[in-house]
């Protein structure tokens, strides 16, 4: 797989992945922007050993704890963290929701939930967690309860 295959294959689940990280879009594309630079300078030295998509979203991940953490550094004052309240279609808004609520989860519930979201693999989850596939399954249902039940009571609100 050459990198343009790989990027017309795994822009649009990098970039979801980075959105649940940091729910702000533009924050989100450049980490994602980002990630495929790294992608791209690694890309000759992937020796498959676990599957290109693993390996792509381990990177992605850790491009976003490292900006992330850059960005603990700054003042509150200069980060953006929300998407802005607009008007927009009942999904868009239950979409901006969903990022809002998966950004304030712990820090590995998020790269969990969002890995789940992009249909990876929980055995692959696991390897880029570090946990076991059991383990994944499990984190996986305790969030998605969460999620509802913060869902639920947003839905209590309208």
């Amino acid at each position: 797989m050459d990198f343009k295959e790989i990027y017309v294959a795994y822009w649009q689940k990098v970039f979801r992945l980075c959105m649940g990280f940091v729910n702000d879009g533009e924050w989100a594309r450049d980490i994602a922007q980002d990630s495929f630079v790294q992608i791209w300078e690694a890309l000759p030295g992937f020796r498959n050993e676990s599957s290109i998509g693993t390996w792509i979203f381990r990177i992605a991940t850790n491009q976003c704890l490292r900006q992330m953490e850059r960005a603990r550094r700054l003042p509150k004052s200069e980060l953006m963290t929300d998407i802005p309240e607009t008007a927009g279609t009942d999904i868009e808004t239950q979409t901006a929701f969903l990022y809002k609520c998966i950004a304030a989860l712990p820090e590995t519930d998020r790269i969990i939930i969002s890995l789940e979201l992009e249909n990876v693999k929980q055995a692959e989850i696991a390897s880029i967690v570090g946990i076991s596939e059991t383990n994944v399954r499990v984190k996986i249902h305790r969030i998605k309860e969460k999620l509802t039940a913060k869902f639920s009571k947003h839905e209590e609100r309208i």
